[in-house]
């Protein structure tokens, strides 16, 4: 097993609880989640709360955007906590953390996934990072909330 950690950080000019709304309800997550385009034909449902702890968005698509779940297991305007579990292309299960700090300049949005690699997943991961496989998504998906976050949408 190895564990692995990505973060990736911007500045949107939009106070927190702006930002925070676009993040703890999941049915907001298709304007700006980096993943909503890798199929046009994706299947989504969402169950339990519409928004915060307990809100659950799972899918289904093709090899690109695999199937899986995520729920929000924590919710602050400073804070919200996901669970990601995969189970295509492969499995694994991911603690997912955006972090908001308000600033002169807005919010301060850090988002970070940790976990641990196992199995194949650990052996993939000593040639090709975590980092390098999604940290290019957190900057597309980070600069999409931005983006709906300053626009008021």
């Amino acid at each position: 097993m190895s564990s692995y950690e990505v973060v990736r950080m911007t500045t949107v000019d939009a106070d927190p609880a702006t930002v925070h709304g676009l993040i703890d309800d999941l049915r907001r997550w298709p304007a700006w989640s980096p993943w909503e385009d890798l199929d046009p034909d994706l299947t989504r449902s969402y169950t339990g709360a519409e928004a915060g702890v307990g809100a659950r968005y799972a899918w289904k698509g093709n090899r690109k955007a695999g199937e899986g779940s995520m729920e929000i297991t924590a919710s602050t305007v400073e804070e919200v906590e996901l669970a990601l579990a995969f189970v295509k292309p492969f499995r694994s299960t991911s603690t997912v953390t955006f972090e908001l700090l308000p600033t002169a300049a807005g919010t301060d949005v850090t988002w970070r996934m940790t976990g641990e690699q196992k199995g194949a997943a650990a052996l993939f991961g000593k040639v090709v990072s975590m980092d390098k496989l999604v940290g290019k998504d957190l900057e597309k998906g980070l600069a999409r909330l931005k983006a709906v976050a300053e626009s008021g949408a």
